[in-house]
């Protein structure tokens, strides 16, 4: 099974340059896409109809909004963690499956001075008891746009970006807590070294000199550790200032 997550930095837009030729030659059974910005009536009627469709999209017109296609149909799917303090703004859509959860997620940025960094804290606690939540019935794959980068090797400039949104002390202590609770970072069990990015700034050419961040993710749970099989990052599509990133799973 290939699962694959890309923040594709609006739907529309992307849609307009190679999505759906990317989506036929990656052929995933499971794609889930972060900041949409776009509702099912924005764009639904585009979609192969191999796969099913489902959405979490945010209040605010043109922001942030999640959504999941899958070749199989899910057993169940809910939109947000059931706090409505957070639950406005289309960051996360679960999907249920035989045997695991499909949690896709957009996680808050912590803007620039950290403007938003009360809150994002407050989301990764109240995200975190809701992966919990799910764990107690079966397994979780987490996905998405975690907007921090963990570790020192997972962005190119660490030294110069200690305090700033993304890579403060407080956002990869949130990642930290995952790691502690068991989930795996799944790519970091294939690839121990530096230089392996997933988002990269639109200015100076970044992209192009590699001079970019590993923001975006697999996790699982441990359970799910020995059906991992593959974990990747496609930096060669282009599209979005992010690129997809994948794992496969055994049956």
């Amino acid at each position: 099974m290939k699962l694959i997550s890309w923040n594709v930095n609006g739907l529309r837009s992307v849609l307009r340059k190679n999505f759906l030729e990317y989506l036929a030659s990656e052929d995933p059974d499971i794609l889930c896409v972060q900041e949409t910005k776009a509702t099912p009536d924005d764009v639904e009627q585009l979609w192969p109809s191999t796969y099913t469709t489902h959405w979490d999209w945010a209040a605010k017109k043109g922001y942030s909004g999640t959504a999941i296609f899958s070749r199989k149909r899910p057993l169940n799917v809910t939109r947000g963690i059931g706090l409505p303090p957070h639950d406005s703004e289309g960051r996360v859509v679960t999907a249920e499956f035989a045997d695991f959860f499909l949690v896709n997620v957009y996680v808050p940025n912590s803007q620039r001075e950290l403007a938003r960094l009360p809150y994002r804290l407050e989301w990764d606690r109240d995200f975190l008891k809701y992966l919990l939540g799910l764990q107690l019935r079966k397994p979780v794959v987490i996905c998405g746009d975690l907007n921090v980068a963990h570790t020192e090797i997972d962005l190119a400039n660490p030294k110069a970006n200690v305090r700033n949104h993304g890579f403060t002390p407080e956002e990869r202590a949130g990642f930290d807590a995952l790691v502690k609770e068991g989930f795996i970072d799944t790519f970091r069990e294939f690839e121990r070294g530096g230089g392996h990015y997933t988002w990269w700034s639109p200015m100076s050419g970044a992209r192009a000199r590699n001079v970019g961040w590993r923001i975006d993710y697999f996790l699982v749970s441990a359970s799910l550790r020995p059906r991992l099989r593959h974990a990747f990052i496609r930096p060669a599509i282009t599209g979005s200032d992010h690129c997809p990133v994948g794992i496969e799973l055994n049956p």
